[in-house]
């Protein structure tokens, strides 16, 4: 499996260019680290299209007893193979196998951002590392797998606003408990894919 062309000439849209050039300069730009004693690794996609507006692609996954994170809002990815040459080609074969896009051949490779890692010890220990991706604005995207419900665009502009930004109140097995998040068209998006979401609106600023 081959990786999405990363150089800035390769980028026809000057937005995803600037995000390129701001993304290179993180610390996370450098070579893959090694994850925590005892944990797994999995890669995530943040995928950008090249709309009016840039849109964020993110999907809803399917509900099941056995996925910790059933129903979640979430960013296309997946625990790391062993045939998986990197994370970024985790990341890379998990979106096709979750979405129908094909980063290999339909996108650009913009940088990384920062490991997560579940916060709460009832979850599974995995380190996470998001890598983000740019897709022109005509690209077909579908809900692929039996572990994904639908897939949905949000747009920059209302991740950048303010009001989107809140809490959500989650029934833990310790109890409810609050959590930050965005409110966007309906969705709640908490968790992990906050997390990303809150690095990546960070550098988003402005493009």
């Amino acid at each position: 499996m081959s990786e999405p062309a990363s150089g800035t000439s390769s980028v026809p849209d000057a937005r995803l260019r600037r995000l390129q050039d701001r993304l290179s300069r993180r610390p996370e730009a450098g070579t893959e680290l090694e994850p925590p004693e005892g944990h797994t690794e999995a890669a995530v996609s943040l995928i950008i299209r090249a709309s009016a507006e840039l849109d964020v692609l993110l999907i809803k996954r399917a509900e099941s007893e056995r996925d910790p994170w059933s129903g979640h809002i979430a960013l296309p990815g997946g625990r790391r193979d062993t045939e998986d040459a990197s994370l970024a080609h985790t990341a890379i074969r998990e979106t096709s196998e979750e979405t129908g896009v094909e980063l290999s051949t339909s996108g650009w490779s913009l940088g990384r951002l920062g490991r997560v890692v579940p916060s709460r010890s009832t979850l599974p220990p995995i380190t996470i590392s998001p890598y983000v991706f740019g897709v022109q604005e005509d690209i077909e995207v579908n809900a692929d797998s039996a572990e994904v419900d639908r897939v949905l665009w949000m747009g920059l502009p209302d991740l950048l606003d303010p009001k989107t930004r809140g809490t959500t109140t989650i029934l833990l097995p310790t109890g409810p408990e609050d959590f930050p998040c965005y409110w966007v068209g309906g969705h709640v998006i908490w968790g992990l894919t906050f997390r990303v979401l809150s690095e990546f609106v960070e550098l988003a600023g402005g493009l």
